[in-house]
């Protein structure tokens, strides 16, 4: 087998990635600039909402000498005194989970892929990359529901590393929930049967089904 980087297409187009990034940094945008607003407005919310600190003394006035009111007053302190950070400033914390959310697309768009070489498969998501021998994993197919109106669950593949542990999850379906070419389904079948010593039945089982799948991609 030549092992060479054999890419998968289950990650999007050009054009498809340029336009999950534009969401993503849509949302990133949306969410800093609910964060940052606050902040940069803080001291006009406070006045909006009635929060500027009431107790302000000046002069040297012992704390002992004043009116009870103002002793507990003081001693309670204000919003501003906590290093500037008033109540209104909370309110950009809902605009984390829009710049979260955004970022998550983002790098989705930008690192998601899976490749194949020689026997191992490769699968790498927004923030981490999983490698697993397909020869020597325990393998199994799996179902996904892709979101939106349709039902059909497509298939997966399951690889499972039994040294470490490692598992990681194949889609057999390109974004546009097409099957995986059929030369990219024969090299995974390929790769799974290849050297392997166990003579696991079960894993020939789901290779035969993927050059099945791989000779009849219209499924006509």
């Amino acid at each position: 087998m030549i092992n060479e980087r054999r890419l998968l297409s289950v990650a999007g187009t050009s054009a498809q990635r340029a336009v999950q990034t534009g969401i993503g940094l849509f949302f990133v945008a949306v969410g800093m600039s609910v964060v940052l607003l606050p902040l940069i407005a803080d001291g006009y919310l406070l006045r909006v909402i009635g929060e500027e600190n009431e107790c302000t003394i000046s002069g040297d006035i012992p704390p002992g000498s004043l009116p009870p009111e103002l002793q507990e007053c003081l001693a309670q302190g204000s919003w501003s005194d906590l290093g500037g950070l008033g109540p209104a400033r909370f309110i950009g914390l809902l605009g984390l989970p829009f710049a979260l959310l955004g970022l998550y697309l983002t790098l989705r768009a930008l690192r998601a892929g899976a490749w194949l070489q020689g026997n191992t498969l490769g699968v790498r998501g927004a923030f981490r990359t999983r490698t697993v021998d397909l020869s020597r994993a325990e393998v199994t197919v799996g179902a996904m529901t892709p979101p939106g109106p349709a039902t059909r669950s497509l298939p997966t593949l399951v690889a499972r590393d039994p040294g470490t542990g490692r598992r990681i999850t194949l889609p057999l379906h390109s974004p546009n929930l097409a099957p995986l070419p059929p030369a990219e389904l024969r090299a995974l079948a390929d790769a799974m049967t290849t050297g392997r010593t166990d003579g696991d039945a079960d894993v020939q089982t789901i290779a035969r089904q993927l050059r099945t799948m791989s000779e009849n991609p219209l499924r006509l």
